[in-house]
């Protein structure tokens, strides 16, 4: 089997799984006489996004996978499909990155096209996913959505894991989605900017030294101490486990580092950028 033919046959298992819960979630609400508009009452959502999640079409949140298994008295067998609906809800080449990102105690992350997915805001993620080609349906938009919201959990993880991103500055020019989304991006990195466990630095344009020319990355540390380096393009990517490649990475990043703005002036500079707009 090729590498292709296995991330098909992941994508329709994971289809598969996000299918069976919903009929699991459809068969269980008719058992407790519960209706649609009802159950949606209950939960927060319309009746219309209960059809979505049972038609497999959404996934919905794990606070609403307990809440309804609470609602239809359901002992248990929604919560269940959790983990699997979590992974489901990932494309198949970023589930394993998905999977380190929560385990991680240290995150180092270099980003040349947009802005990293654990620092984009809502706007900003919705303008990029709807520039993919082949064009995304609205349902694989909102899951990706969902799911990249529920990544930046990562910033009020306790104990807080160690955040480092070093971004080009054409990732702060690009006005994907218009003036205004960037302009909420930029603020938002100033603020992801002041926490206590993160660095953010930007590598400016004007820069005669880039150590990270062969494209972004990201080097992550495991909470047993294993370290990981993950790319990604064109819809593919690659997972790396080798230590000592994981320990070249991690020391070109520390390079990459080296020739950017410090994290204070970055967060100058990102103002002035701002300040343009």
């Amino acid at each position: 089997m090729t590498e292709e033919q296995a991330g098909a046959a992941a994508d329709k298992s994971g289809q598969g799984v996000v299918a069976a819960f919903g009929q699991s979630l459809k068969t269980l609400r008719l058992r407790a006489k519960v209706e649609r508009e009802e159950l949606g009452k209950r939960l927060g959502y319309s009746a219309s996004t209960i059809a979505s999640f049972e038609q497999g079409r959404r996934i919905p949140p794990p606070r609403a996978i307990d809440r309804a298994d609470e609602v239809l008295d359901a002992g248990g067998l929604l919560t269940v499909w959790k983990d699997q609906l979590e992974r489901a809800q990932y494309p198949v080449f970023f589930q394993g990155m998905a999977e380190l990102e929560k385990q991680s105690i240290e995150l180092l992350a270099y980003d040349t096209l947009v802005v990293k997915g654990l620092l984009q805001t809502e706007e900003y993620m919705r303008a990029v996913l709807a520039m993919r080609r082949p064009v995304l349906d609205p349902e694989t938009i909102e899951q990706r959505v969902t799911a990249r919201l529920a990544r930046q959990g990562i910033f009020d993880r306790r104990p807080a894991p160690l955040l480092s991103f070093v971004m080009c500055e054409s990732v702060l020019r690009r006005r994907f989605g218009g003036r205004e989304v960037l302009r909420g991006q930029l603020e938002q990195l100033l603020l992801v900017g002041q926490r206590r466990n993160v660095e953010l630095q930007v590598l400016p344009l004007d820069s005669e030294d880039n150590a990270g020319v062969d494209g972004p990355f990201t080097v992550v540390t495991r909470d047993d101490g294993k370290r990981f380096v993950y790319a990604e393009a064109q819809g593919s990517s690659a997972l790396e486990t080798d230590p000592k490649r994981a320990a070249l990475a991690a020391a070109r990043y520390g390079i990459i580092r080296s020739q950017a703005l410090i994290p204070g002036e970055s967060l100058a500079f990102i103002e002035k950028l701002l300040g343009e707009l």
